[in-house]
């Protein structure tokens, strides 16, 4: 095993921790819930064709910050699936790690290609009922994504994703909006803008994250 491939498995260790983590949260005994997360991931694909723009009748302009944490939080989604069917493989780290943008991707001006691969990955889990890696690899490689974006923002949105059950999200009382914005933006926002050693990060910026919450 190469130091690469240790890293890439880490990453991959560390966000099923927290992803653990998080479900412990949202209910204890989440595994044995029967919550639909192949059903959340192809909402989240149509939610992402919105950000990135499909409407041939209208101007629109692609929001790639948002694209990439509505990929992020498909993958919340398909951890959690891979997690509960005991699923989860520490070459799959390894196999993110290693993909390489496609030829014919969003960044290259091929913008179809990208709102197919969304489709492949929303026909797959409608399908499968399930989740399988290859379709969002294919997803990520279109846009294209990094591993290495992958793991940063989904440490990110794992933060966001504890505040907003700390402030009442399962029981209604939580406000998405602040100050005319989505709290996504808010997040994006504050990661952009954010330089601290890598000990404090989540600490911090769920501290930045209540500052703007309660202002």
């Amino acid at each position: 095993m190469t130091d690469a491939d240790g890293t890439a498995i880490a990453k991959l260790n560390t966000m099923a921790a927290m992803q653990d983590e998080h479900n412990q949260q949202v209910h204890p005994e989440w595994r044995t819930q029967g919550y639909a997360y192949y059903r959340a991931v192809w909402v989240e694909c149509a939610e992402m064709l919105d950000h990135f723009g499909w409407k041939w009748w209208k101007a629109q302009a692609p929001d790639l910050e948002q694209v990439k944490l509505e990929l992020v939080d498909i993958w919340h989604f398909a951890l959690s699936e891979l997690l509960r069917s005991d699923t989860l493989r520490e070459d799959m780290g390894v196999q993110l790690n290693e993909l390489t943008p496609a030829s014919g991707s969003a960044a290259s001006g091929d913008a179809e290609a990208f709102r197919q691969a969304i489709e492949k990955l929303a026909a797959d889990s409608l399908v499968s009922q399930s989740f399988s890696l290859p379709p969002f690899i294919e997803a990520m490689q279109t846009l294209p994504m990094t591993y290495d974006e992958l793991f940063d923002l989904y440490i990110g949105k794992n933060v966001l994703n504890r505040f907003r059950q700390d402030h009442g999200y399962k029981s209604g009382e939580y406000r998405k909006l602040w100050q005319g914005r989505e709290d996504n933006e808010h997040l994006m926002e504050i990661l952009n803008g954010l330089s601290v050693p890598p000990e404090v990060f989540a600490d911090t910026l769920y501290q930045s994250l209540a500052e703007r919450y309660e202002a």
